[in-house]
């Protein structure tokens, strides 16, 4: 704390990535677990009141550190070891998630459905997380009130509560398609009395594999990877070894990043058949793809096509690429409009890109982007985790040393992200800095 004249200014040291641009990258690498799948897979085990999960291939992430934190404070005992964890529910006792974790991600939301399952009542705190538009929960609750439980808000608490004391099946029609609301009604509905039907349900991959993990647990679900999910309620479920999924949203990324700098990338531990959009989109840009059954190459062309984005739900162009995309279209040769449908305000990186020496124009939901732009080098912040990306990406291209701050929202969603770039050939750098406020 340094007190000058009237004025009190509070220094906190945070971590910055240095980034020296102009590295073409090459090599392979290989895509770390799927953060958007490891958080409800996690939480489900919140079903169940006896044995030990161990779940292998989770990343190494903040947001999993966080979430294992809320459950810690549930009652729930884990161990984290080289991507494995091992978790056990059976002492949990809690069936509230307080503030002061539940503010560091939205995803905590996901205890919701779980904890009403099991316990018959969840006091769940209204979540936070990234800083870019309305993201309500209104879907979750309305999930969980179809399925019986009485919902109040009050003090910033979801309560909730079953008067029956054991939810009951229902039919649930989402009026808009909700990753998050969908995975909270599946661990919902697994233990409710009789069968409940989801109608416009997610059919992200993200989703597929929480079906997937429920029912090694034994639950009973069809049409998993379908917009029409049939959930037959069980009586108890069980603790179970699982696989996770790689993720597809760092995969894309890591594609981005040698597509940007002329590169050529093979890209291992990878379902290709899970991200047909983005690899479609990257032929459009005139990049050669070439997969197998677990492998990704991309080789970058010499000059990039301007390629046309709408990011929807799954099996679309995904939200959580826009950002990585609008930063590889500075360099095409000519003008490409990025649309998102999802979030409609997720466009905090085009400031600082433009910072970076891009020529970007928001209108509404678009992004329209003009190229090629030679970027420079220069201090740029982050603000939510794809943003964050997409400052990277620019960075790995621009002319000199590019500092990107706050990365903290990075290391929310990319476990070792510039260990991975520099093994391609980047020349990246973490530091500590001060930032004043």
């Amino acid at each position: 704390m340094v007190n000058i004249g009237f004025f009190i200014i509070a220094s906190n040291l945070m971590d910055k990535l240095v980034i020296k641009g102009g590295h073409r990258l090459k090599g392979c690498v290989t895509a770390s677990g799927s953060k958007n799948t490891s958080l409800p897979i996690i939480a489900a085990t919140l079903l169940v009141g006896s044995g030990t999960f161990r779940l292998h291939h989770i990343p190494d992430l903040q947001d999993i550190k966080t979430f294992t934190q809320l459950l810690h404070h549930l009652g729930a005992e884990t161990t984290f070891s080289e991507n494995t964890l091992l978790l056990s529910t059976r002492n949990v006792e809690s069936i509230q998630a307080p503030y002061e974790l539940v503010k560091k991600m939205r995803a905590s939301i996901y205890v919701l459905g779980p904890l009403l399952a099991r316990f018959g009542h969840a006091r769940v705190s209204l979540p936070g997380g990234c800083a870019f538009g309305p993201r309500p929960i209104d879907l979750h609750l309305m999930a969980m009130e179809k399925l019986g439980a009485q919902i109040s808000i009050e003090t910033g608490f979801i309560d909730a509560s079953i008067p029956g004391g054991k939810l009951r099946g229902a039919h649930i029609d989402f009026p808009v398609s909700s990753v998050g609301a969908t995975g909270n009604a599946l661990m919902a509905a697994v233990l409710a009395e009789g069968t409940t039907t989801i109608t416009n349900a997610a059919a992200e991959p993200e989703i597929e594999t929480l079906c997937q993990f429920l029912i090694a647990m034994g639950a009973t679900i069809r049409g998993t990877g379908t917009t029409e999910l049939e959930i037959e309620g069980s009586d108890a479920l069980q603790a179970i070894e699982f696989n996770n999924v790689f993720d597809r949203i760092e995969a894309g990324t890591l594609l981005a990043a040698a597509a940007i700098t002329g590169g050529e990338i093979t890209l291992n531990g990878v379902d290709p058949d899970q991200m047909k959009a983005v690899l479609k989109k990257f032929q459009h840009a005139g990049c050669q793809v070439e997969t197998t059954a677990n492998s990704i190459t991309l080789k970058s062309p010499q000059k990039l096509i301007p390629t046309d984005v709408t990011a929807k739900p799954y099996p679309a162009f995904p939200t959580d690429m826009q950002a990585q995309w609008i930063a590889l279209m500075t360099q095409a040769e000519g003008t490409s409009l990025i649309t998102d449908k999802i979030y409609h305000e997720r466009f905090n990186h085009i400031p600082e890109l433009n910072r970076l020496g891009a020529h970007i124009e928001i209108l509404k939901n678009k992004a329209v982007v003009h190229g090629p732009q030679k970027l420079s080098g220069t201090t740029v912040m982050s603000t939510d985790l794809r943003a964050s990306a997409s400052l990277v990406l620019a960075g790995l291209v621009a002319e000199g040393t590019t500092e990107v701050l706050r990365v903290y929202h990075l290391d929310r969603g990319y476990e070792q992200i510039e260990v991975k770039l520099n093994s391609l050939g980047a020349e990246i750098i973490r530091e500590k800095y001060k930032e004043f406020s």
